[in-house]
């Protein structure tokens, strides 16, 4: 009984750390960012874990990428323009840019 209570123990922590990692994930598919974006390498975007790199010491960043990811954005990361999501609501957007800026 306590090997198991110990594997479900470890089994439930695992799970809480990777929860907020995919949580937001399966919204930006939804909302098609994965499709110029990754986790872990550029696209035709940026890759997430460079957007946080680049603004992880700026305290306003959040709202200023949901407003990028809403509105689109040009010249930061080159010469490639990111369209408007108009399909992204301002909430999703937040929720979005806070994800984004989580990864490491």
């Amino acid at each position: 009984m306590k090997r198991v209570l110990s594997t479900l123990t470890m089994a439930v922590a695992m799970v809480a750390i990777a929860a907020p990692a995919l949580a937001d994930q399966a919204l930006a598919t939804s909302r098609n960012c994965m499709a110029c974006h990754a986790i872990d390498k550029k696209i035709v975007g940026p890759a997430y874990k460079d957007v946080a790199e680049k603004y992880k010491a700026d305290k306003t960043a959040a709202d200023r990428l949901a407003l990028k990811i809403m509105k689109g954005g040009a010249g930061v990361w080159g010469p490639v323009p990111m369209p408007a999501n108009v399909q992204v609501t301002e909430l999703e957007a937040k929720k979005l840019a806070s994800w984004v800026l989580s990864l490491k």
